[in-house]
């Protein structure tokens, strides 16, 4: 494929590497306040400085900017990327159906994660919860980046967007 062709994955993997950078920076400071290195507060301070940051936040609020990108990603794939894709290459309808399938899915564990983090700036108790809720993401998250990545690249460098 010519380089105007590639860039089409390259750019989905791109945006990709940008959750995944986002998700990694949220594991470790959840794991910072967790292991007492770092307090709510700073934490906050951290977190108000990644790029994802669109209004004022707390530590509760950070994932509901976080579900907002990966919801807005999921959503532009879903209501533009896949009929695209699904119209000039019908064979991949059962990886767009999959792919589909995940987006609803991670986003109720956005939810969970979301409910965890504001139920955790009240009660620190709720830790346990927090990083369960945090593995739950970052395992099926990055599953589906894998997947999708795996399965479109090539056809985004055939068909484009």
């Amino acid at each position: 494929y010519t380089s105007g062709e590639q860039a089409n994955g390259r750019h989905l993997i791109d945006v990709h590497d940008h959750l995944r950078a986002e998700l990694a920076r949220l594991r470790d400071l959840t794991g910072q306040v967790a292991a007492g290195a770092l307090d709510p507060g700073t934490a906050r301070s951290h977190i108000s400085t990644m790029t994802m940051r669109q209004n004022n936040w707390t530590l509760g609020a950070y994932c509901e900017s976080y579900c907002r990108l990966v919801t807005m990603h999921h959503s532009t794939e879903d209501a533009m990327l896949f009929p695209h894709l699904r119209r000039v290459e019908p064979g991949l309808a059962p990886v767009l159906d999959r792919l589909r399938e995940e987006h609803q899915a991670i986003h109720k564990v956005l939810e969970r994660v979301d409910r965890a983090l504001v139920a955790f700036v009240t009660d620190p108790a709720g830790l346990d919860e927090l990083r369960e809720a945090v593995d739950l993401l970052t395992d099926g998250l990055l599953s589906h980046l894998s997947y999708e990545e795996r399965e479109l690249v090539e056809p985004l460098a055939r068909h484009g967007v």
